[in-house]
């Protein structure tokens, strides 16, 4: 049925166990397997939910169109800074010495604000 769906270019996400559905999860665009011990279980599945959680699954798959625009404005923070360091890079202006130094920090800079981002409005987000 999966890939039936798939074929007619739906989005599909299939809920399951993880045990005999594996399938079924691994074919549908977004896996997610419940379980009752998350930190021993591995299905084929994009993300497990421990199974306390499930009455929440309606607000984690918001949560994920938050991440995503936390990811884009981090892509764009990214570009920013590079058009900005290639600016003076073409004036002259940055020597390879501190664009050798800017370079990780720009990396550190994007983990940073993802990291933080994601981990405040995780926490906003849920509360409970």
């Amino acid at each position: 049925y999966i890939n039936k769906l798939n074929e007619e270019g739906k989005h599909v996400l299939m809920i399951g166990d993880g045990l005999n559905d594996a399938g079924a999860l691994s074919s549908s665009h977004v896996g997610i397997s419940i379980a009752d011990d998350i930190y021993q279980f591995t299905p084929a599945s994009d993300a497990i939910l421990e199974s306390k959680k499930f009455n929440k699954l309606v607000e984690f798959i918001s949560f994920s169109s938050t991440s995503l625009i936390i990811v884009k404005i981090s892509f764009i923070i990214s570009i920013i800074y590079n058009f900005v360091g290639l600016a003076f890079a073409i004036q002259g202006l940055l020597s390879p010495i501190i664009a050798a130094i800017l370079m990780p920090l720009s990396s550190v800079t994007v983990v940073s604000f993802v990291t933080l981002t994601t981990r405040f409005t995780g926490k906003r987000k849920f509360k409970s």
